[in-house]
């Protein structure tokens, strides 16, 4: 009997330890897969909020008659875009990221343009409400930026957590995989060429 007793004792505690260790692994997965779709739903909140924006915006500008149509229907069409590109939290891989983030982009691109054309017309740069929104729409480029960034610290976070050892043998046991993060666009590396 005692020699049983041993054995099973061994095991016993065995058992107890590897249940706590996947247990806890695995709950520290899902708390960290949580806190990447919460940061992600910020980041969609940023987005939308520019996108609710960008209406006032252009009619604004549609007030002024003699305004560049063509830069107008630019910034509406990339904000069409930009609004249907969606992203399940569950499947925020780097392909999706890429394909949400170039949406996002041609966005940013096209309200680029459109306010570089303003500067053509003072009265409109003038304009108490243009004055407002475009502020505004500053803001929400500043909030943005948070909002990726704090995805993407989350990101690194869980990622590496998922990659370290044993949590890689439990992350695959359950499906957990990595996740994917904002990029810098292409040619951001380089300071723009100023001339005077």
């Amino acid at each position: 009997m005692k020699k049983l007793l041993i054995p099973g004792i061994i095991l016993l505690v065995l058992g107890i330890f590897l249940y706590s260790s996947f247990k806890g692994t695995y709950n520290d997965l899902v708390r960290m897969d949580e806190g990447v779709g919460g940061q992600w739903a910020e980041v969609e909140t940023q987005y939308q909020r520019r996108a609710d924006l960008i209406p006032n915006l252009v009619n604004t500008v549609k007030g002024y008659a003699d305004f560049e149509q063509e830069t107008l229907t630019g910034v509406i069409e990339a904000r069409a875009k930009a609004t249907s590109v969606t992203i399940d939290p569950t499947n925020l891989n780097e392909s999706n990221i890429a394909q949400f983030q170039q949406a996002q982009d041609e966005l940013s691109g096209a309200l680029s343009r459109l306010l570089v054309s303003v500067e053509r017309y003072p009265e409109l740069k003038a304009n108490q409400s243009f004055l407002e929104l475009q502020a505004q729409l500053e803001g929400t480029e500043n909030r943005i930026a948070v909002a990726r960034r704090n995805f993407n610290n989350s990101v690194v976070e869980y990622n590496t957590y998922l990659r370290t050892f044993p949590n890689n043998i439990y992350a695959g046991f359950f499906d957990f995989e990595r996740k994917g993060t904002f990029e810098a666009a292409a040619g951001a590396e380089n300071a723009p060429n100023v001339q005077f």
